[in-house]
């Protein structure tokens, strides 16, 4: 039986084990359902920077993140979603956009990987799915966040600015 789980990883020790190979293979058959749902998700949020961005664009990058949660399954190796991750944040931090708007995408892209998973595996293919589609994303997640906070912590930005929950105290 072929080893599951991504190096570093265990497996939850199911009958049936879904593959990384069978998992990219599930979502890039159910891509357009992804993200079309991802789509959907991120347009309910009205994030402000992403609805001026345009249908378009906002397609354009949830594919470009899809593809890095596929090729980190492909390669066994989430290195590439750690680069492109903090690449958004450097893009997005200079664009403006708050810390929140970012991990809004890349929430709704994992809630309609979850939703579409949940609706067309077996239980017994649902675990792995599910975890390594969370590690991968949840990996980039937390790249981009340190990427953000670090250029953050350069520049005055006024989303991280703490102080107004003290207003009152002293503090300003």
């Amino acid at each position: 039986m072929e080893d599951a789980s991504p190096a570093g990883f265990e497996g939850a020790g199911r009958a049936e084990p879904l593959t990384t190979r069978s998992t990219a293979e599930f979502l890039a058959r159910e891509r357009s359902s992804i993200l079309g749902a991802a789509d959907t998700a991120l347009r309910r949020a009205h994030a402000r920077h992403y609805e001026s961005a345009g249908e378009g664009e906002v397609q354009r990058r949830l594919e470009a993140l899809f593809d890095q949660l596929l090729r980190a399954l492909d390669e066994r190796d989430v290195t590439g979603m750690l680069t492109y991750a903090e690449q958004v944040a450097e893009e997005r931090f200079n664009a403006g956009y708050d810390l929140s708007e970012v991990q809004t995408a890349f929430n709704a892209l994992e809630e309609a990987t979850w939703a579409r998973a949940m609706s067309e595996l077996e239980s017994t293919e649902l675990a792995e799915t599910l975890g390594l589609v969370s590690t991968i994303l949840g990996t980039g997640k937390d790249a981009l966040a340190r990427r953000y906070v670090s250029l953050a912590t350069r520049a005055h930005v006024p989303s991280l600015d703490l102080r107004a929950l003290f207003t009152g105290t002293g503090g300003t």
